[in-house]
């Protein structure tokens, strides 16, 4: 058997496993990016950038408040 039969079938799967993962990589960052616009205050007639880190920590405190 020629090593050509074995690298060749393999370097293939890789490939395509390389393509696959970017490609729903990209197709899950989109998604969060028209989620994140679609749950943007659009009243202040644009997009809001993301929450400041005291925003987050306030946010998750709430969170983990809510749960207990």
């Amino acid at each position: 058997m020629d090593a050509t039969q074995i690298v060749l079938p393999i370097l293939g799967i890789v490939a395509v496993a390389a393509a696959t993962f970017y490609a729903v990589s990209f197709a899950e960052l989109r998604e969060k990016s028209f989620r994140d616009l679609e749950d943007s205050d659009l009243d202040n007639g644009g997009y809001k950038s993301t929450p400041s880190s005291r925003e987050r920590r306030a946010r998750r405190k709430a969170e983990k408040e809510a749960r207990k």
